[in-house]
């Protein structure tokens, strides 16, 4: 049987100090700074998991409503991985009001195309017309220019 976890939008709730560790060492954000975190957090809409007053997991979503939307910084603590967590998490933000019937919705991911299918997402339809600038490694480089 699956574990069901209690989930937030409560950004008074959010552990930054759990949420910063997590991003921290995770392959997209290493050695993001605290603020850039807290910024991030600030300007987004952002989903806490938690075990019992425990959080375990967070997820961020840019966006403008009505639009548009990016998925990122989605985390799961390893401790909790393969009990329904991130499952979960996807279900509620896919459920949100705020993200419903947008035109595009993206997310990055090098290892959850699985999971992420199971929501709709799919491989870009047209990868010829995405660009981005890519800033690997950006956070362990020194400080950030806008910090």
């Amino acid at each position: 049987m699956e574990t069901v976890f209690t989930i937030t939008e409560d950004k008074t709730r959010f552990d930054i100090d759990f949420i910063h560790a997590e991003l921290a060492k995770s392959y997209w954000a290493k050695g993001i700074p605290k603020k850039i975190v807290q910024r991030g957090i600030e300007n987004s809409l952002c989903f806490g998991i938690y075990s019992g007053e425990q959080q375990i997991g967070f997820a961020r979503v840019i966006t403008d409503k009505a639009t548009f939307a990016y998925l990122c910084d989605v985390i799961v603590t390893e401790s909790f991985r393969g009990r329904g967590a991130g499952k979960q998490l996807m279900t509620y933000i896919m459920a949100h009001p705020d993200l419903r019937g947008l035109r595009r919705f993206t997310l990055g991911t090098q290892d959850a195309h699985e999971l992420y299918r199971k929501y709709g997402f799919t491989a870009p339809q047209f990868p010829d017309r995405q660009m981005e600038i890519n800033r690997r490694g950006i956070y362990e480089q020194g400080p950030p220019v806008n910090p």
